[in-house]
């Protein structure tokens, strides 16, 4: 069971493990919520260099972790990632394991951003896809 909470993000420094779809889209959404985010990555989406984000192009190091509130796995390797989550548990920082809903310390739930107006939706990571629908009915509501 996870506990639901907004977190204040802002000039917090934010790791994102991976460079590729899946990191872009989770760094695009802590870049918003006003994060100091760093990528490591040894290739990475061209994307990311039009991003205000700290990009290293090399490996993962578990001193990456050092001073981070957040760590997001998204790699391509389920290695790499569940090698980041023990490294990530075992420094008290919380992670979002992007292919292993299991290995989180916490998750990103579905959202939708109306103004003022922010909805969260979540199934604990056991149905995307109905998240996902929730969050696009929500949204047409919402409009």
């Amino acid at each position: 069971m996870y506990y639901p909470v907004f977190l204040d993000l802002k000039d917090r420094p934010v790791l994102v493990v991976g460079a590729g779809k899946v990191a872009l889209r989770k760094t695009r959404g802590l870049l918003e919520a006003g994060a100091r985010v760093t990528v490591v990555a040894p290739e990475a989406l061209p994307d990311f260099d039009d991003l205000p984000v700290r990009l290293l192009r090399r490996a993962f190091r578990a001193a990456d972790l050092a001073g981070v509130v957040l760590v997001f796995a998204a790699t391509n390797d389920r290695q790499v990632n569940h090698r980041i989550g023990i490294a990530a548990k075992g420094r008290g920082v919380f992670a979002n394991i992007a292919d292993s809903a299991g290995e989180c310390a916490f998750i990103v739930p579905a959202r939708v951003n109306r103004g003022e107006v922010q909805v969260a939706i979540s199934t604990g990571g056991k149905s995307p896809r109905v998240a996902s629908e929730l969050r696009r009915k929500l949204d047409a509501i919402l409009r």
